[in-house]
């Protein structure tokens, strides 16, 4: 015979204190709640905080008061109601920080993105010939005049970029590419796994730490299509390394009829060691060098949205351009947009001025300590201590692996960091910080300017034990 499962006649008692759907949606402040999130959401809300009850009630707690029901439909609403996608706050000192957004757009990529998305654009409509346009024209020209290739595209993302080359100009054939090249960066994104649905077939050249032009020569055959070098991105090889140099390979590819294609990965049109860093390869350099194509991103150093940026041969972006995958892989007008600002930024000579990535990496050390400083003294104010000590920021977003810039950070100590990083994290803004050493800290060099009151309210709330 089945054994009977009952509950404690106390138990039962609450679950019988629980009102009926219908019930709680005549309550007049549960119905108010319709006018704001909706009928349905509104109903989804009442069922769903009467199945909280139950299950709070299976654990041994009493049912609601009957006057707290209203209430709690409306803080289920108001929780459900707040977006995924918010806007974060950014403390850890990691500049291109992936997890984040990557680059935050200028104040003028941002207004072009309002200008464009409030109603109709050109976005395919050539607007002197009264004819349909194409969206590739857009970005094109300011492109050509900054890197000095001949011709240029975007697409949706790097990799996008990287899969499209390989596709059109590579499929069925190979395509050289260093060993200590084969690089796994962010998501799982692997360059022989990205070779090998293109269609295209990888051959390894060279060791993981020394590749010569002779071994690229070595490899050649009638079926190679390209030398492909891949930018390490994410870390850097140090001590008995040896790779040829781009213009060796793009003389060697085209003495044996073969494309050099360069992916740049995150790509920059400044230099970055102006700012103290290690050079990281300039787009500018790639195509005076020779390479035929040249992929990199739009929202890491360039400082603009995601995007995957293509820059070479005339002939070949055009054949990108007409294959059928271009159109999966294309753009929206807001990119295009954002994009064509943040370089035009470029084409001004501001991009330090004006582009938030380039304004943090060139931020002076003494305005760094400056601004911990403030922040220190109104946690003062709010009775919470803190100390104002030298730390490193990062540029992250698979940018010059290893090299940091000096900065100053505002460092508290507290019992419980995780529990405290955690409040600022489901704050009202959340605000996301770096945990060393029992210490939360805070770099100035990633909060914009019109965050630091948000942040500094945060933190008086969200350290107040501390």
């Amino acid at each position: 015979m089945r054994e009977m499962i009952t509950q404690p006649a106390d138990r039962q008692s609450e679950y019988r204190k629980l009102p009926a759907v219908d019930v709680l949606l005549r309550l007049p402040a549960v119905a108010l709640l319709a006018a704001e999130y909706g009928d349905a959401a509104v109903t989804t809300g009442v069922r769903a905080v009467l199945a909280a009850a139950r299950t709070a009630i299976a654990a041994g707690d009493p049912a609601p008061a009957a006057e707290a029901w209203a209430a709690l439909v409306q803080t289920h609403l108001a929780a459900a109601d707040v977006p995924s996608l918010r806007p974060v706050i950014n403390a850890t000192g990691v500049i291109v920080h992936t997890n984040l957004g990557r680059a935050p757009l200028s104040p003028a990529a941002l207004a072009a993105v309002q200008a464009v998305a409030a109603g109709y654009s050109s976005l395919e409509y050539d607007l002197a010939a009264g004819v349909r346009g194409s969206r590739h024209d857009h970005a094109r020209q300011l492109l050509r005049e900054l890197t000095g290739a001949e011709d240029a595209m975007v697409v949706n993302n790097n990799a996008a970029a990287v899969f499209l080359v390989l596709s059109a100009l590579c499929q069925g054939r190979g395509v050289l590419i260093s060993r200590g090249q084969l690089v796994e960066i962010g998501g799982g994104f692997r360059i022989p796994d990205v070779l090998r649905q293109s269609g295209a077939h990888l051959v390894e050249v060279g060791t993981t730490n020394r590749t010569h032009a002779r071994d690229f020569a070595a490899a050649v055959t009638a079926e190679t299509a390209a030398i492909m070098r891949v930018h390490s991105s994410n870390f850097k090889q140090v001590g008995f390394v040896t790779m040829p140099e781009l213009d060796e390979l793009a003389a060697l590819a085209h003495g044996r009829g073969m494309l050099l294609v360069d992916d740049l990965g995150s790509g920059t049109l400044l230099d970055t060691a102006a700012y103290g860093l290690a050079p990281e390869p300039m787009v500018q350099q790639s195509v005076a060098a020779g390479a035929d194509l040249i992929t990199f991103s739009g929202d890491k150093l360039l400082g603009g949205p995601q995007a995957g940026l293509i820059v070479g041969r005339a002939e070949l972006v055009e054949r990108l351009r007409r294959h059928p995958m271009a159109r999966a892989l294309r753009v929206d007008k807001m990119t295009l947009a954002a994009l064509e600002a943040t370089l035009r930024s470029y084409r001004r000579g501001r991009a330090v001025d004006e582009i938030p990535v380039w304004q943090m990496i060139a931020a002076p050390a003494d305005d760094l300590a400056t601004r911990a400083t403030r922040w220190q003294a109104r946690l003062a104010e709010a009775g919470i201590a803190a100390q104002v000590q030298p730390g490193e920021s990062a540029v992250g977003g698979g940018s010059l692996p290893g090299e940091t810039l000096p900065t100053w950070l505002l460092a508290v100590d507290h019992a419980a960091p995780d529990a405290a990083a955690a409040r600022l994290r489901r704050g009202s803004r959340p605000v996301v910080c770096r945990i060393q050493h029992d210490r939360l800290l805070f770099d100035p060099r990633t909060v914009l300017a019109e965050q630091e009151g948000p942040l500094l309210d945060a933190l008086v709330v969200g350290l107040d034990n501390a």
